[in-house]
């Protein structure tokens, strides 16, 4: 079998041996060029154990791959022969025969054997093509941790320049230039909001420099003079090195399988069990330098410092700008909550002091009224008074009352800032990060893709010539695209189904506690129903956002898009569907058909045979769907989002290490190196979960504002946690993410606008038709003897004649209230029993009616208006950035024609004489 002679066998069961004075298993595979050997000698090198070097301390490990490795079985095999030769021994002494070896478990264990050579000869040859690519490699094999073996990856300088030539990445040239602030009066105020703010800046050093700034240019190795090189190991950081060769990793293949295979394909397929860059150090030693992760785990990741800003520079330094993006949108986000909030409260403080003087509630809790209303369920209720809603009235005028509306246009307007304010950061931003010409170019095709793609030629029977031309098209799709289509709209109808039998619990929980004895039970009913159903709903909404995620990324999969980033897109677009389905079914449901939909007394609605819909209170249902979005959102923040996010990463830690003795473990940890602790960190799953999350959030936020203030200040609240939480992962219990360049949020952006613009019209139908803010106008305006709402509770209370109960649905105990009920009272506009069309919808109904809908399309079109005139007013790049692009771009040709000029003045120097002017020879073929 071929063997790598690169690669030095040393038994694993070696014991006794000083690691750091030993080889073990770790082998330098490339021998040191006189570059780095003229470098390392002024250099003091690096311990291994504290800083991710290699074992000579000079070379930096940029990438470790890990792979598993099968335990030794020579002490088994040479235990097994000496049994034989003592069992011989002992049957010439006339003992028993020694046990014959099972055929079957030694061609079991025979094909083990295959399968990891097999995986071995893949990896060399992997391993092989690396090498001619340039990368110099380590290994090491199972000295501290059984079974898993590293294979740790260093980039030399030459191929560093290579491929940031290949890849066109932005360096620092050797040119600085004073970054100008201008005196106009937005930059004033905003220079003196700096130093206003300065204590609650970040400590990490690089705000110093913030005066000056390098010119960056795409570097090129036929341009190296124009780039400070003076110090080769600190020009490409680590972020940079990483991302370097990831791309590499991606561009090798192997192609000893049946297929061709990359980094991808060798990962799922087991041949690699983990792919992942270093952290730069240690952070909990106290003695530890100073690096990055330190820093950032000091000044980022920390819950005592939840009032400062967040270090959005040296985040991307560090784990690249896709998630410096990420953090610098959410820090955005979470800012602008601020004034939402304190507006939120303030509605709210403003409801709660004009409890008292609010006629309808006040007419509610008056005892003088006497108002008898009609059965809440059939046969177990009976008749109720009025005012024993009183509690429910005055708490539904905290969150319906004439400051609503206000509030829903401030937070549409509020929606519409916030998306220019994050367009104008994020140009900044990119100003900052040299990302203004950065284009996102389509990646490698996805392995599977490639994988499809052979399978199609093949079934063609064409040449490789012609193969290379074969794709997938619309009509190798369909049938995932009818799996797709049929899935999602099962799942939207299954969330449908779960919303119909909470639906169907809340009325039979509340027949049920009619028919209770316990006093206690019947004295507190819509509350149990209210609170219990709202928790129902919580439990469901978190399972099923699991199983959602999981058939999003399994239909994503089969629909085999080409590119990671339309993978990435069509994954987002389904997991948000059906995420978004699965949280505000329940609450579109009380909004806008609970109560709509259940018929008059005497001519219920039924379903499934005896269920009656459910009706709302007297007040609306306002107050039930403010119970609902409030639990539903404080439940998702508190245990979806926050003890899943601490609990479950400890979890599995504590799985990856469950291998390792606990008696050893202490003593382990201060030997490992640091390639070693990183693989017991948490994989990186990417960004998505963390969007969306938010995503959701400000559709609580933005979508039912109007019956929930304080909502914002629920969402600020979770969000000073949240970024002071994620921020710990990152730094402390997930492996270092592959860094990526990204300019924008990508399509998170297009579903937020998207969202701002569906709040303004679900707002309009929450206040129109959820809220009683029309009827009381329409009444205050039109009915009204005084102009006042005086009268307005009986004005929406429709009369029904009890003899008219349709026959086994009249109540069981008519004298519940002491006396004999001849008509009882119902919340809808409809004519009386006496009149020539009773029970028929009266006038009083169309016309509130037309006003409600006159008030969605007004209110609509109002609100979107003055959202557009607020996108036009505000542009998208602010004036100091466009100049200082535009200054940039003629700093970078001076800087070429200097360069220039002073080649020529050499040249001449050297040769100074007169050379006759010659036309251009003609290129030859």
């Amino acid at each position: 079998m071929w063997r790598n002679e690169k690669y030095e066998s040393v038994p694993l069961d070696v014991k006794g041996i000083d690691e750091d004075n030993s080889k073990g298993t770790r082998d330098s595979l490339y021998p040191h060029t006189t570059l780095l050997k003229s470098q390392q000698a002024d250099e003091k090198p690096k311990d291994p154990k504290l800083w991710p070097y290699f074992k000579d301390g000079h070379r930096r490990i940029d990438y470790v791959l890990t792979y598993h490795i099968q335990k030794p079985q020579n002490t088994g095999k040479q235990s097994s022969k000496s049994c034989l030769g003592g069992c011989l021994c002992c049957k010439k002494r006339g003992q028993t025969n020694p046990p014959v070896p099972d055929p079957e478990l030694a061609s079991q264990e025979q094909r083990l054997d295959y399968h990891d050579d097999d995986q071995r000869l893949r990896r060399e040859e992997f391993e092989e093509n690396l090498r001619e690519m340039g990368l110099e490699m380590e290994k090491e094999e199972g000295n501290k941790i059984p079974g898993v073996g590293f294979l740790k990856i260093h980039a030399p300088w030459e191929v560093l320049c290579r491929e940031a030539e290949f890849m066109k990445l932005k360096m620092p040239t050797i040119k600085k230039y004073e970054v100008s602030h201008g005196n106009s009066i937005v930059e004033k105020a905003s220079r003196f909001m700096q130093k206003f703010t300065a204590p609650l800046q970040p400590k990490v050093g690089d705000r110093q420099i913030e005066h000056e700034k390098h010119l960056s240019y795409p570097f090129s190795r036929e341009k190296q003079h124009l780039f400070d090189l003076s110090d080769r190991n600190s020009f490409f950081d680590s972020k940079t090195r990483s991302s370097i060769v990831y791309e590499i990793l991606k561009r090798t293949k192997c192609t000893r399988a049946k297929y061709i295979m990359g980094i991808i394909s060798l990962l799922g397929n087991g041949i690699y069990t983990s792919a992942y860059p270093l952290h730069d150090g240690d952070i909990d030693d106290v003695h530890a330098e100073i690096n990055d992760r330190k820093i950032l785990y000091e000044e980022w990741a920390s819950y005592s410092i939840f009032y400062k800003y967040q270090p959005i520079g040296l985040i991307r330094k560090y784990f690249g700008e896709k998630v410096g993006l990420y953090f610098a949108w959410l820090g955005v986000y979470t800012q602008m909550l601020i004034p939402a909030a304190i507006v939120g409260v303030i509605v709210f403080l403003y409801g709660c002091a004009t409890v008292d003087d609010n006629i309808p509630s006040m007419e509610i809790c008056d005892e003088r009224n006497n108002i008898t209303m009609c059965p809440m369920c059939d046969r177990a209720c009976s008749y109720w008074k009025l005012v024993t809603a009183c509690g429910t009235a005055r708490a539904s005028h905290l969150f319906d009352n004439a400051a609503t509306v206000f509030f829903a246009i401030f937070m549409a307007l509020w929606a519409a800032m916030f998306m220019e304010h994050w367009k104008r950061r994020q140009v900044r931003l990119n100003y900052l990060w040299d990302l203004t010409g950065f284009e996102d170019t389509e990646s490698h095709p996805r392995a599977e893709y490639e994988f499809h793609v052979m399978k199609k030629s093949l079934r063609k029977e064409k040449s490789p010539k012609e193969a290379g031309n074969v794709k997938l098209t619309c009509t190798d799709r369909m049938p995932a695209y009818m799996t797709i289509i049929i899935t999602m709209i099962f799942l939207i109808c299954v969330t449908l189904a779960i919303v119909f039998g909470v639906v169907l619990y809340r009325v039979s929980i509340m027949t049920a506690l009619h028919m209770s004895s316990t006093p206690t039970f019947r004295s507190n009913i819509r509350a149990t129903v209210k609170t219990t159903g709202a928790i129902i709903n919580l439990i469901i909404i978190i399972i099923m956002d699991e199983v959602y995620g999981a058939v999003a990324r399994w239909l994503t999969i089969m629909e085999v898009p080409k590119t990671d980033k339309s993978f990435e897109e069509r994954l987002i677009f389904k997991t948000f569907v059906l995420k978004f389905a699965n949280a505000f079914t329940p609450i579109v449901y009380l909004a806008f058909f609970r109560g709509r939909l259940i018929g008059r007394p005497g001519k219920y609605i039924y379903v499934m045979g005896s269920y009656r819909m459910e009706e709302c209170a007297h007040a609306g249902c306002l107050m039930e769907l403010c119970i609902q979005l409030c639990i539903t959102m404080l439940g998702k923040q508190l245990i979806q989002n926050n003890l899943f996010e601490i609990g479950v990463p400890k979890i599995k830690k504590l799985l990856r290490q469950r291998k390792i003795d606990p008696k050893h473990q202490e003593e382990l940890n201060k030997t490992l190196h640091r390639h070693e602790k990183d693989h017991f960190l948490g994989p990186f799953v990417g960004l998505n979960p963390e969007y969306m999350e938010m995503i959701i959030q400000f559709g609580m936020v933005t979508l039912f504002v109007a019956s929930f203030p304080l909502a914002p200040l629920f969402a600020l609240l979770n969000n000073i946690i949240e970024i002071r939480l994620d921020a710990k992962k990152f730094v402390t219990e997930l492996r270092r993410p592959i860094a990526v360049r990204a300019k924008d949020i990508g399509i998170w952006y297009t579903l937020l606008r998207g969202l701002s613009k569906v709040a303004v019209i679900v707002n309009a139908f929450v206040i129109s038709f959820t809220s009683d803010f029309i009827p009381r106008l329409v009444y205050q305006y039109m009915y009204s003897p005084d102009g006042t709402l005086h009268g307005f509770v009986n004005h929406t209370l429709s009369y029904f004649n009890v003899t008219h109960f349709q026959p086994g649905t009249e109540p069981l105990e008519p004298m519940h209230l002491g006396y004999q009920v001849d008509t009882c009272r119902y919340k809808d506009y409809r004519d009386p029993p006496w009149s020539d069309t009773p029970y028929e919808f009266s006038r009083e109904f169309w016309a509130i009616l037309a006003a409600r809908f006159a008030f969605v399309i007004l209110f609509q079109n109002v609100v979107m208006l003055m959202s557009d005139f607020v996108d036009w007013l505000i542009p998208d790049i602010p004036k100091d950035i466009s100049l200082k692009i535009h200054k940039e771009r003629n700093l970078i040709i001076e800087l070429f024609m200097k360069r220039e000029q002073g080649k020529k003045y050499r040249n001449t120097m050297n040769d100074p004489s007169p050379q006759p002017l010659r036309s251009r020879p003609s290129s030859q073929a």
